[in-house]
């Protein structure tokens, strides 16, 4: 009886680690996070000042008070009552959307088109391919045909 050496684990996160998906994961938390900082900066920058347009500049100033009275310190601290800081909420919520948007438009649909297209070619190659094909065996049915019908006059002379 061979018993089978189980793999260290040494060895099975090394085995983990190079696999190619792990690399791209990495690769794309790295860029997730600086494209995060740029999303932040529209939100605060752009977003922000049109909505202050109605109101507050900042949206992390809109706030309901849950129990009064409500007093909030400068630093976000809270001295007395209960706010809800909805504000926040819808910041990071924009933020969110925005992010998904440009993720959705600028990589995964432009993608799939490509992928689309590909798929299409090369159905389109295989389309073509098997035409040839049978057209190739077509011809050689009429070799075949007309070699047993010239060998079926042949017999006819002798």
């Amino acid at each position: 009886m061979s018993e089978k050496k189980e793999p260290s684990i040494l060895e099975g996160f090394k085995a983990f680690l190079m696999r190619g998906n792990v690399v791209d994961l990495a690769v794309a938390v790295v860029i997730g996070a600086a494209f995060t900082n740029i999303v932040n900066s529209v939100v605060k920058g752009v977003i922000n000042p049109l909505v202050g347009a109605f109101g507050t500049k900042d949206l992390d100033k809109y706030s309901s008070c849950l129990k009064d009275p409500c007093k909030v310190a400068a630093d976000g601290t809270v001295n007395s009552g209960i706010p809800i800081m909805w504000g926040t909420v819808l910041s990071a919520t924009l933020s969110f959307v925005i992010t998904a948007a440009v993720v959705y438009f600028l990589m995964v649909l432009p993608m799939a088109k490509y992928l689309a297209r590909q798929e299409a070619r090369r159905k389109a190659k295989e389309g073509t391919h098997e035409v040839i094909e049978l057209t190739e065996l077509e011809v050689l049915k009429e070799i075949r045909d007309a070699l047993v019908a010239q060998r079926g006059s042949g017999h006819d002379r002798e």
